[in-house]
């Protein structure tokens, strides 16, 4: 096993290669160091609802200035996270839920692969596991021997194999037609093709039935060179559910594909206007700069014109995100939608609710920072687990879709969390259950992995600690110890509840 203080070290040398970018969906490499070391100067005191206790946390990378994680996955047949930042790509075993070990690490500096997707593969030797990393610009892996890849400029697709958890290595790449900004598996736990985010009207799509050499897949034959995909949404994030779609979200909003044949995709719904579909405005501020990403719960239970319930399979989560605004009442929202059709009827996904930071009202909002919805995750049940960036890790009870409420909170001062996971049940085997358990990773640009255990609704699932053991504080608790001026308290908080609601759509 290599010693990874020593490799990171060896890193060093690839980020002299820079990672300065234009600016993307987050601004670029340099506007992230700087807030991250803004940040580590600021006060360090947790602020959680009741239900919420924290239970570890895990630091920066051991070079020191690098970041654990700015997004993460679980793999499907073993207790494994991995997770990729501006610096490596790193493998935790979560074995042990609430303390995460780090086995492995390739260093690995990279702009930006803001989503880390996980895939799997049975093969004749046993199960192959990886990660899909995307290349905006520019990517430099290190592992043992050395320089193992480089990317001067480019979209590109990477493949990390991490069958041997402790000994991340790149496996392959391809050039990419489209933007590769984020690159997801249809089926994970199958992972013969993926799609990537694209760009305003185009996606490409990877076939990766070969590992070692993945191509490009050819919309059109016929014409000279290879020819992407067309989507209306203006690529972002691909989320797969489990009845055989793909929910593409982006600058005009999200629509929904048919991809149960993977290299035929065919459209089947957008969210029109309301998405903000042809360059207008989001109506009612459901879109004002990008759809972020989206899940569907229960997509196998699709019944048309039912009434929108998670139950029935359709409601479509999303967030939308909106970095370049800083008044937390605007900056991104948390969203449901209901999809009313899927039957090929363009505009068939009508908007439901929203709820951006300030609507919470749990505590001060942070100000001229960012607060927008981020990465997020559903557990069965209907308790969503979000990053707010600045806004820290979010719970939200989407129980009833027309009504979004808060239902918890864990915010840190110092801190800038970009993506919030419940940890999944996984048996004796170590495969997922297909359960979650009530713990909360939160992969923080500045703080590094936080892990939170959550009382839930009936009752916490697993054999994971519970809260109530101590630890959480409210906002007033904090005030009251001196650990924030009431000042900011009164201020924030009256600013927040002042913040009205805006109007909500119904289909």
């Amino acid at each position: 096993m290599r010693t990874l203080p020593s490799l990171a070290a060896t890193g060093l040398l690839v980020l002299s290669l820079g990672l300065a970018a234009p600016a993307s969906a987050h601004g670029d490499g340099e506007r992230n160091r700087e807030v991250q070391t803004r940040l580590m100067a600021e006060d360090d005191t947790l602020l959680a609802s009741g239900n919420v206790a924290h239970q570890s946390s895990v630091p920066l990378t051991p070079a020191g200035g690098g970041t654990v994680g700015i997004s993460g996955c679980f793999m499907e047949t073993a207790p494994l996270l991995v997770t990729s930042g501006l610096e490596s790509v790193t493998v935790w075993d979560v074995s042990d839920g609430t303390h995460p070990t780090r086995v492995g690490m390739l260093t690995n500096a990279v702009f930006e692969n803001e989503a880390m997707s996980c895939g799997e593969r049975r093969t004749d030797a046993g199960t192959r596991r990886f990660s899909l990393i995307g290349v905006d610009l520019v990517d430099a892996a290190v592992d043992e021997n050395g320089i193992s890849h480089t990317n001067g400029g480019g979209n590109e697709l990477v493949i990390v194999d991490v069958t041997d958890p402790a000994d991340p290595r790149v496996l392959s790449s391809l050039a990419s037609t489209t933007g590769t900004h984020t690159v997801s598996c249809v089926n994970g736990t199958d992972c013969r093709f993926a799609y990537s985010s694209g760009e305003r009207d185009r996606f490409s799509i990877f076939d990766l039935r070969r590992l070692g050499r993945p191509r490009e897949v050819d919309s059109n034959p016929a014409r000279p060179g290879i020819q992407s995909f067309a989507s209306p949404s203006g690529g972002h994030k691909w989320n797969f559910d489990a009845a055989g779609y793909g929910t593409h979200t982006g600058y005009d909003g999200s629509s929904i594909f048919d991809v149960s044949r993977p290299r035929h995709p065919r459209l089947v719904t957008t969210t029109g206007a309301a998405g903000g579909a042809g360059e207008a405005a989001g109506r009612d501020g459901y879109n004002d700069f990008i759809h972020h990403n989206s899940f569907r719960p229960n997509a196998r239970r699709f019944r048309p014109g039912a009434p929108a319930a998670l139950e029935n399979g359709n409601v479509l989560l999303v967030t939308e995100e909106d970095y370049e605004q800083t008044d937390c009442a605007q900056a991104g929202s948390f969203q449901t939608w209901k999809v009313r059709r899927l039957g090929g009827d363009r505009s068939a996904v009508a908007p439901l609710d929203k709820v951006e930071l300030a609507d919470l009202g749990n505590f001060p909002v942070p100000a001229g920072a960012f607060c927008s919805a981020h990465w997020f995750d559903y557990r069965p049940g209907g308790i969503v687990a979000v990053g707010y960036y600045g806004g820290g890790v979010q719970l939200l009870d989407v129980r009833d879709p027309r009504n979004i409420r808060s239902f918890g909170y864990a915010h840190w001062f110092a801190s800038e969390v970009w993506d919030a996971m419940w940890l999944p049940r996984y048996d004796a085997r170590g495969r997922q259950t297909g359960r979650d358990t009530n713990v909360v990773y939160a992969i923080d640009l500045v703080r590094g992995i936080d892990v939170y255990s959550v009382d839930l609704p009936g009752g916490p699932t697993g054999t994971r600690p519970t809260t109530g053991t101590g630890g959480p504080r409210s906002v007033a608790d904090a005030a009251a110890s001196g650990a924030v001026p009431i000042g900011v308290v009164g201020g924030g908080l009256a600013l927040a509840y002042a913040v009205r609601r805006r109007a909500r759509r119904s289909s």
